[in-house]
């Protein structure tokens, strides 16, 4: 009686184990997406920062729960992307195939832009004569923004990909570096 009842106890146990160490290796995983997101993030962020002697960004989870609220909300509205124009904070914004490019290659897109940037008064910094075609650069080297957080969302085959700052930058009448 006590062989079958230990044996009816596992059968009834097992399964609830397995999900549990599921969990946990998903947790952990997740954990480690993020901690490499965090660094790839920051990393190439301050990079750019660096270049032009302006002080490095910190991480601020704050910022990248609304980043993944957004992203969410972006995923689930059909992936179409457009911003959220939330009091307070920044917000860079990319869209992709899902899974395929580093969060550095994303980073490394907005400060691609760079190329078109001029020292200026917002909103004239662009060289083309449109600041949007330099807003997301901008927004990475403004000195007053002082922390980042961002979130990666996937909708179906594309990746959806928000970083918001602190304060926001891309204020018209200033200069990046005031």
């Amino acid at each position: 009686m006590k062989k079958t009842f230990t044996a009816l106890l596992l059968i009834l146990l097992l399964p609830c184990l397995a999900l549990a160490f599921q969990s946990t290796e998903n947790m952990t995983e997740k954990e480690n997406t993020n901690d490499r997101m965090r660094e790839e993030v920051l990393a190439v962020h301050n990079k750019y920062r660096a270049a032009l002697e302006i002080p490095p960004l910190a991480w601020s989870e704050t910022l990248a729960a609304h980043a993944t609220q957004w992203a969410n909300y972006l995923a689930q509205s059909g992936g179409q992307l457009c911003h959220s124009k939330f009091p307070g904070e920044g917000e860079n914004l990319w869209k992709g195939t899902a899974n395929y490019y580093s969060h550095t290659q994303k980073v490394e897109y907005w400060a691609s832009r760079r190329k078109f940037f001029k020292s200026g008064i917002f909103p004239h910094v662009s060289t083309t004569g449109n600041w949007s075609d330099v807003g997301h650069y901008s927004q990475m080297i403004w000195r007053r923004t002082t922390e980042v957080g961002c979130a990666k969302v996937s909708a179906g085959n594309q990746d959806i990909f928000v970083c918001r700052y602190a304060p926001p930058g891309n204020i018209f009448t200033r200069k990046y570096d005031d």
